[in-house]
């Protein structure tokens, strides 16, 4: 009987703990889909490194100073294709592989809903000579 009680207590905590949100790769479930935080500053997007396959809502806060955007794209080679100015992706070329796209806004928090396969993706802004500056992250989906 002893027994049994102290199953259905660590039954009940567990379940209590799956509904809570548990962490995966720095990201939060909400409503059955994770929640990833993602932060953009001048020359500088922060984001977990791994992230879950399937749908994934993205929560992108702006920290400024700048309006920034953020293209998500999945990577299939060594780089990503630049225009002829030589300090901006060619965002035509990736129009396949894109996964989505906040436009460019002032600072504030805004929220990207993808639905990612597994593979390697890049988020980056591409405001003039942004990603050249390093505004952009590698992720890995799985």
């Amino acid at each position: 009987m002893k027994e049994l009680a102290i199953r259905a207590a660590l039954g009940l905590a567990l379940g209590a703990l799956a509904l809570s949100g548990c962490a995966i790769d720095g990201s939060q479930k909400a409503a059955g889909q994770p929640s990833v935080k993602v932060s953009e500053r001048d020359f500088r997007i922060s984001a977990p490194r791994r992230l879950p396959a399937g749908e994934v809502n993205l929560s992108v806060t702006n920290r400024g100073p700048d309006a920034h955007e953020l293209i998500v794209v999945r990577k299939r080679g060594p780089r990503l294709p630049i225009r002829s100015d030589g300090i901006t992706v060619n965002e035509e070329k990736l129009t396949s592989d894109e996964a989505g796209v906040l436009e460019p806004a002032d600072p504030s928090v805004r929220r990207l809903k993808l639905d990612l396969h597994p593979g390697t993706y890049v988020l980056f802004c591409n405001m003039a000579g942004h990603y050249k500056a390093g505004m952009r992250r590698t992720v890995v989906v799985r």
